[in-house]
């Protein structure tokens, strides 16, 4: 699932080629993705991008008449830009309220929206169709899909955006100490629930955890002050981190490779091979559908963190289905 380094690199490339363009055509391949009846799909043509935005970890367009078009990729959605020779052909068509010759899509295809200027295109791989689309009107019906998680990064100033490569101002130790023993809940579980914290998913939180040394079972109210402190550093520094060198990678080009499994990661992904820090093989939880990566050694004190030890933990306490990471 696409999450907040990898939405934001999204919004970045997006807002360089539709902000300020004019939304021509929305074609729509599958009967499951739109989730909204009103307004109405056609509302959105022939608007123009004003802003956007990443709530959470869905992608948010704002157009003319503050009419918002969200789209959340949940587990296998992607999105592809095309700068389209075409385009200034479909453009005049719409305009003329003509349609083009239909076009044969994969069966991933989910939808295609045209711009005055290229065409982006959502795809899903697998069969299970989880991404969604939603078209609201407002900021109260947009802050509505708002599952409620702090945000990370928090926009104070003028100069904030200087701050964190661009992220603007990291939430203070204070707040993110709050959030996160503001419920008795694993470390792992802490940094995923989307209504503590905005945007971090499975693979993140992996990461962010590695990096403070920290048990993912670990219980929130039972940490230190000292690995409180720990948590809050991994977490800004990880997701900086990966927010610039999925820049890097991407330069100028639109991302093609978004994935949750990435070579550099050093745990996630990475069961039974070394940890990059001690050469300790790396260790997972499984629990229904959801997987945890970590490094036994730097961790957990050498501790193997055995499935069906944890089972009436992860019962109570473990995300069941990627829509509860939602």
């Amino acid at each position: 699932m696409p999450e907040l380094p990898d939405i934001t690199v999204y919004i970045e490339a997006l807002e360089k080629r539709i902000l300020g363009h004019t939304l021509e055509r929305v074609q729509l391949t599958s009967p499951f993705l739109l989730r909204t009846a009103t307004p109405p799909i056609n509302a959105l043509e022939r608007k123009q991008v004003r802003e956007l935005r990443r709530l959470g970890k869905r992608i948010c367009v704002g157009l003319e008449d503050e009419l918002w078009l969200v789209l959340h990729l949940m587990i296998a959605g992607r999105l592809h830009w095309k700068d389209t020779v075409g385009a200034a052909l479909v453009a005049a068509r719409a305009r003329a309220g003509t349609s083009p010759a239909a076009t044969k899509f994969s069966k991933n295809h989910l939808a295609t929206f045209q711009f005055d200027n290229g065409m982006l295109s959502l795809t899903e791989a697998g069969t299970q169709r989880r991404a969604s689309l939603h078209i609201v009107e407002g900021e109260a019906a947009l802050r509505a899909l708002d599952r409620g998680g702090a945000e990370l990064f928090q926009k104070t100033g003028s100069k904030s955006d200087q701050l964190n490569n661009g992220l603007a101002g990291f939430i203070d130790l204070q707040t993110f100490a709050r959030v996160v023993r503001s419920e008795n809940h694993t470390l792992k579980r802490a940094l995923t629930d989307p209504r503590l914290f905005s945007g971090i998913g499975n693979a993140y939180s992996d990461e962010i955890l590695w990096q403070a040394q920290l048990s993912p079972v670990k219980l929130t109210q039972k940490l230190t002050d000292d690995e409180m402190l720990r948590l809050y550093d991994a977490t800004r520094e990880t997701l900086v981190a990966w927010v610039e060198r999925l820049r890097q990678e991407a330069k100028d080009a639109f991302p093609e490779k978004v994935t949750a499994f990435r070579k550099e990661m050093a745990t996630h992904g990475k069961y039974r091979e070394l940890c990059p820090r001690c050469g300790a093989q790396i260790q997972r939880i499984r629990y229904a559908t959801n997987e945890t990566n970590y490094c036994p050694k730097c961790q957990t004190g050498g501790k193997l963190l055995a499935d069906r030890a944890l089972s009436r933990l992860l019962r109570e306490d473990w995300p069941r289905n990627a829509e509860e990471l939602a």
